[in-house]
């Protein structure tokens, strides 16, 4: 390699490690990996295996080839979170166990003396010819490995496959450290953000603790709230925000007696009006916060008993000018109100809430929310599914007083 073309791989380099280390989701980040290392390196095909444990996850998988090939897209993802455990008979294994490098020109023709060996299984099941491999440990600042990138076969400039030479391997190895510590970084982040969403979550229960089904109830519409904002086309970041601010929708409820809050049946006109300041109460403890998160809860607190015809509480808001998160959940609300048996009514069959939701578009909720939630309702009752409640049998009530 000439100087030139040693200076411009190196200025490549750091250019990848900059970049790296300005993303904070894991998921998009790995992906990040291995594809700029594939670039590099001009590779077909790479992989990503994270440590966890004793145990190899398998995270991520490209291969050009086979994309270019498939009508679906689907074969390089054969094996994606596969788990395997960490012993020297894998090649993935042996770097895990090691911490050492392997260059390999051709894993079909591995000496029988070395302890490992290279598994065909994919190559069979797809077609697909592994030849020359480049497997290195990603090591953090501790020099503790939290993982392995794979590259394989690398292309000449006539797309002929060659062995990965010596400078490749050094500048894949820094690159891979790079990654390491990115890795580390948007870990961190994440477990910071399930932690938050975690105590957001715990207090949302805390503060409606009389009602038994409360925890289900916000994991249910929390979620369904993050599907309806993410089919009207709302960014990740939005869709973030809403699924972890709408636990806390209900939280005025901590100042309603129990008598009004758990009573079975119709409320009185008067007891009604009580529950009704739950809204702002829950604005009131939600408000002047720095958070973002809870900012956007003191939003929905206030909002989400709000109408599309002007017809909600506590401010008789009409349209757009009630705020988009609390539209949202509104519908996911009263949905998963209808749907779900609580401690004062019991679960309305799953046609007859359809049929309010549909009846209801355009006065309770905003007409083109209800078309996402209809667009998106495989999505939405497999979320309610998943945190399901004992079925008793059900009175059928009159949806006027189901929602609270």
């Amino acid at each position: 390699m000439s100087e030139y073309d040693l200076q411009k791989k190196l200025l490549q380099l750091s250019k990848i490690g900059i970049a790296l280390t300005s993303s904070n989701d894991l998921n998009e980040l790995l992906e990040q990996i291995v594809r700029e290392a594939r670039n590099f390196t001009s590779s077909d095909a790479g992989s990503l295996y994270i440590k966890s444990g004793k145990f190899l996850r398998f995270v991520v998988s490209q291969n050009d080839t086979l994309a270019n090939n498939s009508k679906d897209n689907k074969e390089d993802n054969l094996f994606k979170s596969k788990v395997m455990p960490i012993t020297e008979e894998s090649l993935a294994g042996y770097i895990a166990a090691t911490g050492q490098v392997l260059n390999i020109e051709d894993a079909y023709h591995i000496p029988s003396d070395k302890p490992f060996q290279f598994n065909r299984s994919f190559d069979q099941k797809t077609g697909y010819r592994t030849k020359s491999m480049l497997l290195v440990p990603m090591k953090d600042t501790e020099d503790n490995i939290i993982g392995v990138l794979q590259l394989i076969n690398f292309m000449d400039e006539a797309r002929n496959i060659v062995s990965f030479d010596d400078s490749d391997q050094e500048m894949i190895m820094s690159l891979a450290s790079q990654a390491a510590v990115a890795i580390k970084n948007a870990m961190l982040t994440q477990q910071l953000k399930e932690a938050h969403y975690d105590t957001i979550f715990r207090l949302s229960v805390a503060a409606e603790y009389r009602d038994k089904d409360t925890a289900r109830h916000i994991k249910r519409m929390s979620n369904y709230s993050a599907v309806i904002a993410q089919g009207i086309g709302l960014g990740k970041d939005a869709v973030e925000l809403l699924l972890y601010s709408s636990p806390m929708h209900d939280v005025g409820k901590i100042g309603i007696p129990d008598a009004i809050l758990l009573k079975p049946g119709r409320l009185t006109s008067q007891e009604r009006g009580i529950m009704e300041t739950h809204s702002e109460i829950g604005a009131d403890i939600l408000a002047n916060s720095n958070s973002q998160v809870l900012q956007a809860s003191e939003i929905i607190a206030l909002s989400h008993h709000e109408k599309f015809d002007g017809t909600g509480y506590p401010n008789g808001l009409k349209g757009e000018e009630i705020p988009l998160y609390g539209r949202i959940t509104a519908l996911a609300d009263v949905y998963d109100a209808l749907a779900s048996k609580r401690c004062y009514k019991d679960a309305m069959p799953m046609e007859k809430v359809l049929f309010i939701i549909k009846k209801d578009s355009g006065t309770h909720f905003d007409p083109d929310l209800v078309k996402v939630f209809f667009d998106n309702l495989e999505e939405l009752q497999t979320i309610g599914e998943k945190y399901l409640e004992m079925p008793e049998p059900h009175q059928e009530p009159s949806s006027d007083t189901v929602i609270r």
